[in-house]
């Protein structure tokens, strides 16, 4: 039995390219005047998309057209499908097709002129498919459909990607990847021929040489780096073919440490992969791309946004992908509620648990959430709580589950207004999306002493945030989230999260320390066991930056207390805070004692910011103001 025959030309594209894409189909049967054909791009309107192509005969450039086998032209209608952003093409024959003449369907210019052609996508993708759908009878019932293919590779090398470690200790040995990106981030191989590039950094000892080739593959692991002094280090690369020099982010090394800092995000979408439909190609982009050690799942609870089978394909993508010291997944979802409770991204400690849906009786209200679940099953994350109409005003505020808060995402920051210095609000220039709302404002919500640490979000295009890319909001880079913990297991990750051991920046990998008499953010204290922090908060730290550190804000109850200013890529300081606690402590709204808390705001000079989980000192009953403070002192020392 004779088959029809597909074929594309080219067979093989690079990522971005322009030109003429040809698909030729050769039928095995006839086709009668009047049959119907559909071209399927298999598009989802993402920013990553193959060009969409114009269906208008007038078109000189990225135009659809069909070429029968005399040599004619006919052009399609543009078909709306309710399971697709983007349309098909439909055609209609004018003449019949004989069996075994041959038809074409070009993309991009009828006389193959490149510079009219059609952006390929900027994704690589092996066998990306193509569907044309046949109908010999006209009357558009279209059956199974006939696929054509191109593999799409890394175009020319433009990036290099170093992939290394935050936190390491003097001596001990670690692996750090190289990435050979194209202008998109695939992975290629495309550069000139005896490409080498030469791996250095300070304090490379003399005797070593580190010289590479650009691999087929695109990547190389490099295994059992150590450094043998502490400091702060950048690995740098130099292209023998390319005028620029790669670094990696910092990497402070210390002189015995029992943290790691893990980066990822807990909340957050792809531009190039949505991760709903393709989960498995979700999380291999963020852990092989994108280089994060942890990774949620932040679908929206709606059975519209995430049926049934979905949650099922995520639930089983997260037991699949979560590996021991490589890989954390967490599984979360997204969950709105009513004024007062706002946005909520819920993450549950184990995997292979229920879609809370707020439709379900169990999960009406955040009260009954909490209620049927322990403190070690799910951790309750305001998220956007100053977008105005979402947002959170923390009345109900869970100590028990709400031990984090989402400080910052790619649509702005709820730290504190923009009148209060804000550098990324919640933003309409046009009023006709999200503005800020000072009642979700974190600022106010530590101050009548909720205890949160700081995480970030990334980009989000669902649920509350889908109509935003169509509107004027105001939208920012993608946030990321550091995570102190002992070792890198799903739960070591979640009890970090729960003591507040984290800090959050507006994408970059920016390495920070903030102490307090020698504790670590996230940490609560009080006089009673330390008294002297009555009188003196010795106030410790560093930031290793992955621009010039332009501004180190030392913020006490809400209001900066300090600012450093060092002008450098890296520095370390101490600051005595010599102000008595008690006649600065701000008074519990509950019966707790008065307390103070302390956060660091850390802006570089190209606008990136990190933010530090704060450290709370409680007023202990003991405590008296009768003792006068020493003279106040600050120290600051740079690497």
């Amino acid at each position: 039995m004779r088959r029809s025959i597909c074929l594309s030309e080219p067979n093989i594209a690079l990522a971005g390219q322009v030109r003429t894409w040809k698909f030729s189909y050769t039928a095995a049967a006839a086709l009668p005047k009047g049959t119907k054909l559909k071209f399927d791009l298999m598009m989802e309107n993402r920013p990553t998309d193959w060009e969409l192509p114009q269906s208008d005969a007038t078109a000189k450039e990225n135009l659809i057209c069909l070429r029968l086998p005399n040599g004619n032209t006919i052009f399609s209608e543009e078909v709306f499908l309710p399971t697709q952003a983007s349309p098909a093409f439909e055609f209609t024959l004018p003449t019949g097709i004989e069996a075994e003449e041959t038809f074409e369907i070009l993309l991009g210019s009828p006389d193959n002129n490149k510079e009219n052609g059609t952006q390929a996508q900027t994704i690589a993708q092996r066998r990306r498919p193509f569907h044309l759908y046949i109908d010999p009878k006209g009357k558009g019932d279209y059956k199974d459909p006939e696929v054509f293919t191109i593999d799409i590779r890394g175009n020319v090398l433009k990036n290099i990607q170093l992939i290394t470690p935050s936190w390491v200790s003097k001596n001990r040995r670690f692996d750090i990847i190289v990435r050979f990106e194209d202008a998109f981030g695939n992975l290629t191989s495309n550069a000139p021929e005896g490409t080498l590039i030469e791996l250095t950094y300070e304090f490379l000892r003399e005797n070593l040489n580190w010289k590479l080739f650009v691999p087929e593959t695109g990547f190389i692991v490099l295994p059992n780096l150590y450094f043998n002094e502490q400091g702060v280090y950048r690995i740098q690369l130099n292209s023998s073919s390319m005028e620029k020099t790669f670094y990696s982010s910092p990497i402070k090394c210390l002189s015995e440490t029992d943290h790691s800092l893990f980066w990822g995000t807990i909340h957050g979408e792809s531009q190039k992969i949505d991760a709903a439909e393709n989960i498995e190609h979700f999380m291999r982009h963020m852990r092989d791309e994108m280089g994060y050690q942890f990774v949620g799942t932040s679908p929206f609870e709606g059975v519209a946004e995430t049926p049934n089978e979905i949650w099922k394909g995520i639930s089983a993508q997260v037991h699949e992908y979560n590996e021991e010291s490589r890989f954390t997944t967490l599984l979360g979802l997204q969950w709105f509620g009513d004024e007062k409770e706002g946005l909520r991204q819920l993450v549950y400690w184990k995997d292979n648990k229920p879609l809370m849906r707020k439709k379900d009786a169990k999960y009406t209200n955040l009260k009954k959430i909490y209620k049927i679940h322990s403190t070690k099953e799910v951790l309750a994350i305001p998220s956007f709580t100053m977008a105005k109409g979402y947002e959170t005003d923390f009345s109900d505020y869970n100590p028990d589950f709400e031990r984090i808060v989402e400080i910052y995402n790619a649509w702005g920051c709820s730290e504190c207004t923009e009148a209060e210095g804000n550098l990324r609000p919640i933003k309409s220039p046009s009023n006709t999306a999200i503005n800020e709302t000072e009642k979700g404002s974190i600022r106010k919500a530590l101050n009548q002493n909720h205890r949160f640490g700081f995480v970030a979000g990334g980009l989000d295009d669902r649920g509350i945030y889908q109509d935003l890319f169509e509107s004027d909001q105001v939208q920012y880079s993608p946030g990321l989230t550091g995570i102190l913990a002992i070792e890198q297991t799903r739960e070591t990750i979640m009890q970090a999260l729960y003591n507040r051991s984290c800090y959050a920046t507006t994408g970059p990998r920016i390495v920070l320390g903030f102490y307090i008499a020698g504790s670590q953010m996230g940490t609560e204290l009080s006089t009673n066991n330390k008294p002297g922090l009555a009188y003196n908060r010795h106030i410790t730290g560093f930031v290793c930056g992955t621009d010039t550190i332009k501004e180190i804000s030392i913020i006490c109850n809400g209001k900066e207390l300090h600012t450093i200013t060092p002008n450098e890529l890296s520095t370390e300081f101490e600051y005595d805070d010599l102000q008595e606690l008690s006649k600065i402590a701000l008074d519990s709204p509950d019966e707790r004692p008065p307390f103070a808390y302390y956060y660091m705001r850390v802006v570089q000079k190209d606008g990136h910011i990190a933010w530090s989980s704060p450290i709370w000192i409680d007023l202990g009953e003991g405590s008296s103001s009768a003792v006068s403070a020493p003279t106040k002192k600050t120290k600051k020392k740079s690497s």
